[in-house]
């Protein structure tokens, strides 16, 4: 098994490499792995990341260590790209690195350059070599705000490679109860339900967000869709609403800014009321608004999303229609309804604001005008709605205290 795992790691390193000849995604990973040296540490903390949205989510953790261990050096570690070249000058970190490739070798060389005393990884990514090598020096290995399903490889008769990965960790911090039986039916019991820490990320931020002058003049208390981490499918669909509700402002935030992607989105748009947040200042907004009635604004930049929710009235999460939807509790926080795809099955906190009837899913046009219409038809109902949102999030924060309580006491 062990064999077919590095056969396996290794056909992937191929596939990337053949793949960065012609996509900018794959060269940056390549490229980032090239000839790496590390800086020598002591005793660091090592936190873990797939990508940009578990930095975020396991953020409150990372800002937690540091403020209590404050002469303890941290080193960041990324698998992807979006993680690494959006967040590689994090002021939370004293080294942030692209994690090598999984083999004994560089699992070898990386842990003794930067020498944990502990290792923090989010929500999922299990590498053998890399667990390994922290089990055999006995390093405390936490997976915090983790979630199991059955279908997953660790619960499959073939996967006993996986399921020793998992007895490489100290301990588990997962989101529910059911993620703790499952690993407490193949014989692993270091388990807490802790919740998932991207409560704590969230509420923290609703509660001090950042400001934005130009959106505020843009909407101008005007009822606005806030349509967040969108993919082309989704914007496909949503685009006929800004022009069947014109009284409404429509503000996009793609999930990639290419500029081909920015032009097509405009394209689907109604004509001559599109701004576009990076060539405009406030004051152009003003004239833009009052000359030609724009309606639409389009985030073509990266960082404002998770404060941009504050200026909602109705929010659409993308990805749905993908491999699965972005970041639902942003918007969740700030007591904004939720719209999304139908590709929400492994995101316990979509079908909580499902069961909430807080949250939504659309699979075509017409469910998303019915869904539209019912949240904006009734002002009370759209009250209850807000209050119920924000107190789901409100009463699911408490993990990062939770862990950091466990990680100190021991």
């Amino acid at each position: 098994m062990l064999l077919l795992y590095n056969l396996g790691i290794r056909f992937y390193f191929i596939l990337i490499f053949i793949a960065s000849f012609f996509n900018k995604k794959a060269k940056l990973w390549i490229n980032g792995r090239k000839n790496t040296s590390y800086q020598q540490f002591s005793k660091s903390a090592w936190f873990h990341f797939a990508s940009l949205g578990e930095y975020e989510q396991g953020l409150p953790v990372l800002i937690a260590y540091r403020e209590k261990y404050p002469s303890t050096k941290i080193i960041i570690t990324f698998f992807s790209p979006s993680g690494f070249e959006i967040r590689k000058n994090t002021p939370y970190a004293d080294a942030v690195y692209y994690l090598p490739l999984d083999t004994a070798a560089n699992a070898r060389k990386f842990i003794d350059a930067i020498d944990p005393s502990i290792a923090v990884f989010t929500k999922y990514e299990y590498w053998y070599f890399f667990f390994n090598e922290l089990h055999e020096r006995e390093i405390p290995l936490y997976l915090i705000s983790g979630i199991f399903r059955p279908n997953q490889i660790f619960f499959k008769w073939y996967g006993s490679l996986h399921r020793k990965m998992l007895n490489c960790v100290t301990r588990f911090f997962v989101q529910d109860d059911n993620s703790k039986r499952l690993l407490q039916n193949i014989g692993i019991s270091y388990v807490s339900v802790s919740g998932d820490t991207r409560f704590d990320r969230v509420w923290a931020n609703a509660q001090n967000p950042r400001s934005f002058p130009v959106i505020a003049e843009f909407t101008q208390g005007k009822k606005t869709f806030i349509a967040g981490s969108t993919w082309p499918e989704d914007e496909q669909l949503l685009a006929k609403l800004a022009t069947d509700y014109p009284d409404w402002k429509f503000i996009f935030a793609p999930h990639e800014i290419k500029e081909e992607k920015i032009i097509r989105l405009i394209e689907q748009l109604p004509t001559n009321s599109v701004v576009r947040h990076s060539q405009f200042s406030e004051s152009e907004v003003r004239s833009q608004k009052s000359e030609v009635g724009t309606q639409t604004l389009i985030i073509d930049n990266i960082g404002m999303l998770s404060s941009l929710y504050q200026y909602g009235h109705i929010a659409y999460i993308g990805g749905g229609f993908g491999v699965g939807i972005h970041n639902t509790l942003e918007a969740a926080a700030f007591g904004v309804p939720v719209i999304f795809g139908p590709n929400y099955d492994k995101f316990k906190e979509a079908k909580d604001l499902i069961a909430l009837q807080a949250g939504f899913s659309v699979s075509n046009e017409v469910e998303l005008t019915k869904t539209f219409d019912f949240l904006t038809g009734d002002e009370s109902r759209c009250q209850s709605i807000s209050k119920k949102i924000k107190e789901y999030v409100q009463e699911h924060t408490g993990a990062t205290e939770m862990i950091m309580g466990y990680i100190a006491s021991t």
